[in-house]
This record gives C-alpha cells, sequence and structure tokens, in this order.
C-alpha cells in the first residue's frame, strides 16, 4: 500500500482508495490517539469544502475519533485556513480538513493541524501512517465507556470572519472600492463575501453557488477569464479569485490582467519594508518564482531566498530564517504575522491594503516587478539519475546559462509525484527562452525518455 501522505496532506479520487471511508475512519483514529495526552482526550475541529464526498468523510473520521475515545467538533463548510486558525484559538489538540484544494470535485483530500495551527511534522505524519498501515489501530481501542462524544460548531464562521477582519489595518479603508470576487463554488463562498463587505467594500460575487459537483469548474484561481470580464464591464478596483479550500490567491487589476503571485508578493514585502515590518528584510518565494523577483527584490531593498518548491517547505525555511512573509507564484502566500499558514483571503487583505496605503490602481502596483518570459517543458522520463551526472545534459544547461548571463536562469528538476523531468527558462524574449528550452528539452528526450 506504500505511504499515505504526500506533500500536502493524503489526496485521491473520492470512494476510491486511499481516499474512502475506510482510509478516513483509520485518520479519524489515530489523530485521536496520537493527539491524546495524559488524561486528556483529543479534541480535534473537523471541517471540510463543499465537495460532495465531505459528507462521507466527516462521518468516517467522526466515527474514527469518537471510537478512539476523541472529541470531534464538526465546523461544516470552512476554509483550511479557518480550521487552523478554529483549532488554534480553541486550544483544541488537531484539525482535520476534507478538501482537494484546486483539483475538480471527484478528488478529495485530508489536510491535518496540530493545536497550534501548523501542518504536521514528517515525524507525526509517520506515526497516524504507521498505525493505520500496519493496522495497530485495534489493539489500542478502548471499551464503550472510553469513547468520545461529538460536538458541532455553529458559530464558527463569524469567529473566522472576525479574525479576517482583524488583519486589515484599521487606519486604512475600503468604503466605496468595487470588488469582483470568485469563490470557486468552495469553502469561501460565504465568509469571502461577509468580510469584505463588512469592511466597506461594495462587493459582487461569482460562483458562490455550490453543489458538491461544480467546485473548482471553470472557475476560481485556476481558470479567471469570468472574472476578468466581470472586473472590466463593471469598473472594479480589483478582481480575487481564490481556489477550493481559499487557502490560494490569484488576483486581476482593474484593466482585467491578472497578477502573479510573485507580483503580490513583491507589492505587499515592500509595503511591510516601508512600516519597518519586513522581518530580517527578508522575501521567501520558491526555486519557480520568476526571475523578475529577485530583481525586484535588489531594486526594493530586501533580501530573497528560494525554497523547494511546495508551500510546506517555504514555511519551514520562514520560520528556520526568521522570515514573516513567504510563498508561491502559484498564489499560495503566508503572513506569519496573521496566521500560521497560507490564507488566500488575508492575502487579498494585505494586497488591498497596500493599494490604499500608496493611493493607486493595482495595474501600477503591479508594474513594481517586472516578469520575464518564462518557457516550462515537462518531458516523460523512463528514469531520474541525478542531473549533474548526465554529461550531455549538463553541457546544454551551461551553454545556456552562458548565452543567457545575467538576462535569464534555467532550472531542471524532476516531478516529485510523476515520471517526468520539468525543464524550465526564463530570459529576456520569449523567442530566447523558447530556443534554449527546446534544446535543454531535446536533450533529455534523447537521455533519458
Amino acid at each position: 500500500m506504500g505511504k499515505l501522505f504526500g506533500t500536502d496532506g493524503i489526496r485521491g479520487e473520492a470512494n476510491r482508495y486511499p481516499m474512502n471511508a475506510e482510509i478516513a475512519f483509520g485518520v479519524g483514529q489515530a489523530v485521536a490517539h496520537v493527539f491524546k495526552k495524559n488524561g486528556h482526550r483529543a479534541r480535534v475541529i473537523i471541517g471540510k469544502d463543499t465537495r460532495i464526498s465531505g459528507y462521507m468523510l466527516e462521518s468516517s473520521l467522526e466515527a474514527g475519533i469518537t471510537s478512539m475515545g476523541g472529541h470531534p467538533y464538526l465546523v461544516g463548510v470552512l476554509p483550511t485556513p479557518g480550521i487552523a486558525f478554529i483549532a488554534q484559538s480553541m486550544r483544541a489538540d488537531a484539525g482535520i480538513v476534507i478538501s482537494a484544494s484546486h483539483n475538480p470535485y471527484q478528488d478529495n483530500g485530508l489536510k491535518i493541524f496540530s493545536g497550534n495551527g501548523f501542518k504536521l511534522t514528517d515525524e507525526e505524519e509517520a506515526a497516524i501512517e504507521d498505525l493505520i498501515l500496519n493496522k495497530k489501530l485495534r489493539e489500542i481501542l478502548p471499551t464503550a465507556k472510553g469513547m468520545g462524544k461529538a460536538f458541532r460548531m455553529e458559530d464558527v464562521q463569524g469567529r473566522y470572519i472576525v479574525f479576517l477582519k482583524n488583519t486589515f489595518p484599521r487606519n486604512l479603508s475600503m468604503e466605496g472600492m468595487k470588488i469582483v470576487l470568485d469563490t470557486a463554488n468552495g469553502a469561501a463562498y460565504r465568509v469571502a463575501p461577509a468580510a469584505f463587505t463588512e469592511l466597506g467594500a461594495e462587493v459582487e460575487v461569482l460562483h458562490n453557488n455550490p453543489n458538491g459537483l461544480n467546485i473548482n469548474d471553470k472557475c476560481g484561481s485556476q481558470h479567471t477569464e469570468d472574472l476578468k470580464k466581470r472586473v472590466v464591464a463593471s469598473g472594479a478596483a480589483i478582481g480575487l479569485a481564490f481556489d477550493g479550500d481559499a487557502d490560494r490567491l490569484i488576483a486581476v487589476d482593474e484593466k482585467g490582467n491578472e497578477i502573479t503571485g510573485d507580483q503580490v508578493l513583491i507589492i505587499c514585502a515592500n509595503m511591510m519594508k516601508k512600516d519597518g515590518k519586513l522581518q530580517n528584510d527578508l522575501l521567501v518565494t520558491t526555486v519557480m518564482s520568476n526571475l523578475g523577483l529577485r530583481m525586484a527584490c535588489r531594486k526594493y531593498g530586501f533580501k530573497h531566498h528560494a525554497a523547494k518548491v511546495g508551500d510546506r517547505y517555504v514555511l519551514e525555511d520562514m520560520l528556520s530564517m526568521g522570515a514573516v512573509i513567504g510563498g508561491e507564484d502559484a498564489g499560495h502566500m503566508i503572513f506569519l504575522d496573521h496566521h500560521t499558514t497560507g490564507d488566500g483571503i488575508i492575502a487579498a487583505m494585505q494586497l488591498i491594503a497596500a493599494m490604499a496605503r500608496e493611493g493607486k490602481p493595482l495595474s501600477e502596483m503591479a508594474a513594481m516587478m517586472d516578469i520575464f518570459p518564462q518557457k516550462l517543458i515537462n518531458v516523460d522520463v523512463q528514469r531520474k539519475p541525478d542531473i549533474t551526472t548526465v554529461p550531455r545534459l549538463m553541457e546544454a544547461i551551461r551553454q545556456a546559462e552562458r548565452e543567457l548571463g545575467e538576462e535569464g536562469r534555467v532550472l531542471v528538476r524532476y516531478s516529485g509525484t510523476q515520471n517526468m523531468c520539468r525543464v524550465m527558462v526564463e530570459g529576456p524574449t520569449a523567442a530566447a527562452t523558447e530556443k534554449y528550452c527546446r534544446q535543454i528539452a531535446d536533450v533529455v528526450i534523447s537521455e533519458l525518455a
């Protein structure tokens, strides 16, 4: 059966291993056992997005936790970062989110937070995996008297909305600002409109009628076409698109142009530097960030660190290096002054705060960072030797790097989940990036495919 946990929890097709009722029941049992303390039953928050399979998985988790003597608290539909907040504010022992983020409705997943609001450590994941896969749970079940009770919480959306609003500076205002939201028929469909409306914005909402099957369907952070059209047609100042569990943000400026995560991070980091809040003068992103971000960091006088791809690695490096802002170009952004995990709504609040502070439209703010043309080619490979041990490939990479010089960069890496090699080149022109990317990809095909 192998491992259950990937880079962001457990994920797969709903009603099929590992996203079936049996594994969810086992996860509930294992979490209740791992997080119980001496003389104290584990209290576990359970939340979900709007997928139809969420009902089955929620019930299975509830049954697993209670069977192991834990107390599950069901909060219903709430964004992933909302579960982390509730777990932390309630001083619960853990929080479980039922969501597959930006994936289509037929997939689902389980993301687990410890009581401090951070995702699990590798050791905690390994302990849960060991209990389930090695069938150790039956041996440690309590008697009927030791079973737990389930509770349903009714006030969590209001609490989370207050938390979100408090991340927007009190000396700034959204009064009269027209905002278009795309909630992806997902977990933010209620809380996001309420939070921005209560801050005084004039809010229009797209894709906020979930039916269990339409989450992320041609909408949200992965599909901004409807949002772009509506922002321009309505004369809005900004469009904000979230993914299914609202831990990711993609913004659209008043002209209908999509703003990348890299651009949002530069805008916000520069605001924080001006306010004296950019701890250690450091912004953390990933190796996939555009070359323009590195140049913008130099231009505005703060340092940059590139972590491995994945928001968990960004967070790890932020914590170890003392940074308070970091994220990925794809829209995961972490503001540690406000929250322990990536939160699309909080990222949107900080972006709007930067616009309000400067009194400039988003299109002008986004121009703070030049985006270098980028070309990515994914090549299916038969084997994955260390890239430095493939002479022809290394020579192709070095040749491209020599010819691009300071005006470009080359990144060749294997996928962590597929038999695939990713070749990415950035350069001064689209023609140059296409040329060098194709040359390197052709060598990958001849050597490894």
